[in-house]
């Protein structure tokens, strides 16, 4: 007679498995805690059981990041394992296509060239979860999830208020047409959207530098700005990296003031 039931084994709760994957997989229980719906206290609760089921650390924190131990790495492969058989049945044996949706607000000029990758990643492995993405201007974001109308919203400002975590911190850069010459006119042609965060900062650098400036295009359109810049007729200004394909740095060597940086924080559920 076998001895299988005999054994003592403990049941892995597949919630927290799932937790402590998404932890894994983003990088922080703040940015889990988003994706999951709940508190960073419930997350931060759920490892803390796994760790005491299993008598071994799976994560530790370093700064603001969970990275996870080398027993944390055996288990994880499981864990995945675990959570996809669990929502492939699910899908499977129920006609539900969707079991929730995530409202995620991003500022118009950051969402290149990173949330699409964001997107198609968090679809595959999160196919139950329908995405919301709503773009707009960081105020209007702001306002929007004050009011409880979107779920995690990423920020561009100069500060991180209560609640919220940097994911990076980027170079504000002046950037305008290939090989273009708006930038070397004086007063200096910049195009903006009034709603934009970058406008006052570039305004007070070309103020403290002395370099006249003129506000040659003024609109709501991220689009109509990029457009005048590309045409040559105006600069703006946008973070490193996040810059659209047809507009380049300028490399101004010293004749245009440095714009410092700027943080791009994400702010979820409490």
């Amino acid at each position: 007679m076998s001895n299988f039931w005999n054994i003592d084994v403990r049941n892995l709760d597949l919630n927290i498995l799932r937790s402590f994957v998404t932890v894994v997989e983003t990088g922080g229980v703040t940015r889990a805690a988003g994706i999951l719906n709940l508190t960073q206290s419930a997350v931060s609760m759920q490892l803390k059981r796994l760790e005491e089921l299993l008598a071994v650390e799976v994560l530790h924190r370093v700064g603001r990041k969970s990275v996870i131990t080398p027993a944390g790495e055996q288990l994880l492969g499981f864990a995945k394992r675990m959570v996809e058989l669990n929502d492939e049945a699910f899908l499977r044996l129920t006609d539900q296509v969707h079991v929730g949706v995530i409202a995620l607000g991003v500022p118009t000029d950051i969402v290149f060239p990173h949330i699409p990758k964001v997107l198609k990643r968090f679809n595959a492995e999160f196919p139950q979860v329908k995405v919301q993405l709503i773009s707009s201007f960081t105020a209007e974001l702001e306002d929007q999830f004050s009011k409880g109308e979107i779920d995690i919203i990423l920020t561009t400002e100069q500060e991180l208020d209560a609640g919220g975590e940097t994911l990076k911190e980027a170079a504000l850069r002046w950037i305008g047409a290939p090989q273009g010459k708006a930038w070397q006119q004086r007063p200096l042609p910049f195009a903006s959207c009034q709603s934009c965060n970058f406008r006052s900062t570039s305004f007070a650098a070309l103020d403290c530098a002395g370099i006249a400036w003129e506000d040659v295009v003024t609109t709501e359109s991220e689009v109509a700005a990029e457009a005048s810049a590309s045409a040559d007729l105006a600069v703006l200004t946008r973070l490193e990296g996040h810059h659209p394909p047809h507009l380049e740095l300028i490399e101004a060597n010293g004749q245009l003031p440095d714009l410092g940086t700027s943080l791009v924080n994400i702010y979820g559920p409490h």
